[in-house]
């Protein structure tokens, strides 16, 4: 029935303004902006291959306790290295072996979390 859907994922922010600068400004995604929707407008981040995600305004926002966005990258030290020089602070789970530049490496893919500026967790993981 939904095979043949356009379908896309969304997420909470509490403040638009901030978004879109760290999304658009911070993580280099092409961010455009809906203010015609009565209420407030949303973002849609568009993502390399041709995804889209939506991104609205929630005064009352608590961000999810999961990843809500995966970024693939070639070289995660390169990525890693770069975000820090964009002001991106890497999260430090206990629960992780995780070396001097917050990177698992131990198992599954190596990843790094990170967040956006209303809390929402993000990543760069190298797949290969």
């Amino acid at each position: 029935m939904l095979g043949s859907s356009k379908a896309f994922s969304s997420f909470a922010v509490k403040d638009l303004r901030q978004a879109k600068e760290f999304y658009g400004q911070t993580l280099g995604l092409q961010v455009t902006e809906n203010t015609d929707m009565p209420g407030g407008g949303l973002l849609n981040l568009k993502l390399a291959g041709g995804a889209e995600i939506l991104v609205y305004p929630k005064p009352n926002h608590v961000p999810a306790s999961f990843t809500v966005l995966n970024f693939p990258v070639p070289d995660i030290d390169a990525a890693v290295d770069e975000l820090v020089r964009r002001g991106v602070t890497f999260e430090r789970y206990t629960e992780f072996e995780l070396d001097d530049k917050g990177i698992s490496r131990s198992e599954g893919p190596q990843i790094a979390w990170f967040t956006d500026p209303s809390g929402n967790t993000l990543s760069v993981l190298q797949l290969d």
